[in-house]
């Protein structure tokens, strides 16, 4: 499948185009006007939050999430590496019979894009692309930053709405009422159903899993209760080791989602107790890739570009930002 632009795309290209121009040029312009200072202020604010998350989204649907070897070939004669599958009927390989290929721990198939995708956490419609490896980051980013410019966005409604009632607006912002009325249909749910996601993706993160892991855990954890055993996630390393998995580890470029990641199985960092994430390491003598995670040899994140600095400096007051509308106030 290819990725790009599709119905769902589009939509939510379009709800993002008129979120914005009716919170800078309605809200904003009715509740501060924009020519003043509390106006510009917000409206700079609000352009900031709403292009990072229109740059996560595009890199989101532009990204490859991870895509499997086609030469990749377990490594049997390591122990230590999980290369069985614990399924109905017995453990096996981790074959893939419709990409005729071996999969490496973590990885799935998927049908939508018709391919195996390392650590696959599911196929998202609304980006036109599967959530993996490779983009899990950008996706949850661009989920956080759309959390809070629908947030930003509600309050400016109704700070507007507030205002033009205290202010005898009522009969000019009848002009607006098609503006407010759409906004707010779609304001209100959006903000729920990305707030509720978002609090779904750092469950996911603080434990280490994916959402086709977590499904899979439910299953597991039944297995060994009826056995009379205590199913544990294998990939669990504790919630700060989780959390920098995925987002860094620099607390400071955790909301910058163009972060590169290199991985390196020589480098020592910290001994871990279990599994970390994919490494594909190339074996140029046999022309096949191997994955190799090994206790004690973890993935080294350097965060590279000037980008984590400057996004740090813009927006690190970011948890306070839907109080901005008011602290703003201050200045008129």
């Amino acid at each position: 499948m290819k990725r790009g632009f599709s119905f769902s795309v589009t939509v939510v290209v379009s709800a993002i185009v008129f979120i914005y121009f009716c919170t800078v040029f309605v809200f904003i312009d009715r509740w501060f006007g924009l020519m003043t200072s509390p106006g510009i202020m917000n409206a700079v604010a609000f352009t900031g939050v709403a292009f990072m998350c229109v740059l996560n989204y595009a890199y989101a649907i532009l990204a490859d999430p991870g895509r499997v070897p086609s030469s990749f070939m377990p490594d049997i004669e390591d122990p230590e590496v999980p290369i069985h599958e614990i399924k109905r009927k017995g453990g096996d390989l981790r074959f893939c019979q419709k990409c005729s290929c071996f999969k490496p721990p973590r990885a799935h198939h998927c049908r939508v894009c018709k391919r195996c995708i390392l650590r696959m956490d599911h196929h998202c419609n609304w980006i036109n692309n599967c959530v993996g490896h490779a983009n899990y980051k950008v996706f949850f980013v661009f989920v956080v930053y759309a959390v809070i410019a629908c947030i930003y966005s509600l309050i400016l409604l109704v700070g507007s709405l507030i205002d033009d009632s205290q202010n005898d607006k009522q009969h000019s912002a009848d002009t607006f009422r098609v503006a407010y009325v759409i906004s707010g249909l779609l304001l209100v749910p959006l903000s729920v159903a990305l707030s509720v996601l978002l609090g779904w993706h750092i469950y996911l993160i603080l434990q280490n899993k994916t959402t086709i892991e977590y499904h899979e855990g439910v299953r597991a954890m039944w297995l060994a209760e009826k056995g009379g055993t205590v199913y544990k996630h294998p990939y669990d390393l504790g919630a700060y080791e989780n959390l920098t998995m995925v987002l860094g580890p620099s607390i400071f470029c955790w909301i910058c989602s163009f972060s590169r990641h290199i991985d390196a199985v020589t480098l020592r960092k910290r001994p871990l107790p279990s599994l970390q994430q994919p490494i594909i390491v190339k074996d140029e003598k046999k022309g096949s890739c191997k994955l190799t995670v090994k206790p004690g040899k973890a993935v080294l994140n350097l965060e590279i570009g000037f980008d984590g600095v400057l996004l740090f400096f813009l927006f690190w007051f970011f948890p306070s930002l839907t109080l901005y509308p008011f602290w703003s106030l201050w200045f008129v």
